[in-house]
């Protein structure tokens, strides 16, 4: 009964949670080439060049049921400030040893998408790394591109070099997690009804032995 609340209130929880960031993603702002750090997501724009040849993968996404990576490139700007950008999808070979390609625009581009900056880490097991491939975004893999960086990653919708979207910042509506709130409550109700007429029965039972 306990755990059943436990998780209800969990559910509820994350209910409010993806409310909030629903209500954020109506609401955000529109910044072009912004000086210090937006606010999560917001809607940026920016100007600068792509850093081709520090792009990684990360690894083991899906889309529309077929597997490949997302494509991470840093992009510098004229102030000498870098952003991560998620520029988007492309199917990759099952065989791990077969790296992806993919053409990254040359000289000045413009772009824009959302900034996220709950990276929302995942679970890794073992090392995050493995080559050029991530499993999970870490600004540490860029470190060597010095510290003017903001936490956070844009997830790249428009302009040169987007590739194809595929991530959205809420997989599941806070309708579904009032769903699983009612249903551990449904359960935690049924776990007292069960111990009540437990109850009732081996108190009959031990009047009868009396």
């Amino acid at each position: 009964m306990l755990l059943g609340l436990a998780l209800a209130q969990w559910q509820w929880a994350r209910a409010a949670e993806k409310t909030q960031i629903e209500q954020a993603l109506l609401s955000a702002p529109v910044i072009v080439q912004p000086q210090t750090a937006p606010p999560s997501w917001s809607k940026v724009s920016l100007t600068g060049e792509f850093l081709a040849a520090e792009t990684l993968w990360l690894d083991n996404r899906i889309y529309q049921g077929q597997l490949g990576v997302a494509v991470l490139t840093p992009l510098m700007t004229d102030q000498n400030q870098w952003w991560l950008v998620q520029r988007g999808f492309i199917p990759t070979s099952v065989d791990r040893r077969i790296d992806p390609v993919v053409e990254t625009p040359s000289g000045k581009v413009t772009l824009a998408g959302r900034w996220q900056t709950d990276l929302g880490r995942q679970l890794v097991l073992g090392v995050n790394r493995e080559g050029a491939r991530l499993q999970s975004i870490d600004l540490m893999a860029w470190q060597h591109l010095g510290d003017r960086v903001f936490e956070g990653v844009i997830h790249q919708t428009e302009g040169d070099g987007v590739l194809q979207p595929w991530w959205t910042p809420n997989q599941m509506p806070p309708e579904r997690h009032q769903a699983y709130a009612v249903q551990w409550l449904m359960l935690s109700g049924l776990c007292v009804f069960v111990a009540v007429l437990g109850f009732r029965v081996m108190s009959k039972e031990a009047r009868r032995e009396s």
